[in-house]
């Protein structure tokens, strides 16, 4: 664990912490233009209301559990990152769902118009703070490593060559069934980000790679884990 704390590591974790705050801003966005958030926070959503939680503490608690779990089994997945995962975005969208009720009277954004506008930028911007986080080298939020430990264990341990892609489609495609048997949510958007999400973050974090070497030596970010 001494190396989740090096200087190198904790001189990257305030960008770390912008990033998954802005994803948690974003969740939350998306979920009030009502064609719904990813499909972590959609199932995460849903058993929440149905237990009576906030969604930040539902998720943290959850989030806690998975923790321990994963490492035990491999803690190399994790690190400062999956901290500020597992903390912040519940929080952070639980605070501009606050926030946005408390000063604007929005709990959901009405007409057509302004509901695409939110959820195009909302997704965008979601997208480049999650090509942030998972590239930071920081480590992945538990419910990311729950996905590549099945992987590895289930197929890549017993010779089987089934695509992590297959596996990791598959996996947020049951978190989105919960969410929806759950009223979590599930809209439009949760439904193209099961395909496509991962892919969007790879693209978005080989274009940062690329403009972090045309003005640093700094070394290449790691590929998102869902591509």
């Amino acid at each position: 664990m001494k190396e989740w704390f090096s200087k190198d590591k904790l001189k990257k974790a305030p960008v770390m912490l912008a990033a998954v705050i802005t994803m948690g801003i974003c969740v939350a966005l998306l979920k009030m233009t009502s064609f719904g958030p990813d499909p972590c926070s959609t199932m995460n959503y849903g058993v929440a209301s149905l237990l009576g939680l906030p969604f930040g503490v539902y998720q943290m608690s959850l989030n806690i559990v998975v923790f321990i779990i994963v490492f035990f089994i491999d803690k190399t997945q994790l690190g400062l990152g999956s901290f500020g995962n597992m903390i912040l975005v519940g929080y952070s969208a639980d605070f501009t769902t606050w926030f946005m009720r408390r000063f604007f009277g929005i709990t959901s954004f009405e007409g057509l118009g302004v509901r695409v506008a939110v959820m195009l930028a909302a997704l965008i911007v979601f997208v480049f703070a999650a090509a942030i986080y998972m590239n930071s080298g920081l480590g992945t939020a538990p419910y990311d490593a729950v996905s590549y430990l099945i992987h590895q264990r289930l197929f890549v341990n017993k010779g089987s060559k089934v695509p992590f892609r297959a596996v990791r489609i598959a996996y947020d495609a049951a978190a989105m069934l919960i969410g929806l048997a759950t009223g979590g949510g599930v809209g439009i958007v949760t439904i193209i980000m099961i395909p496509a999400l991962g892919s969007a973050v790879d693209y978005v974090g080989k274009l940062l790679a690329g403009k972090e070497k045309e003005h640093s030596a700094a070394p290449a970010f790691m590929h998102f884990m869902g591509a």
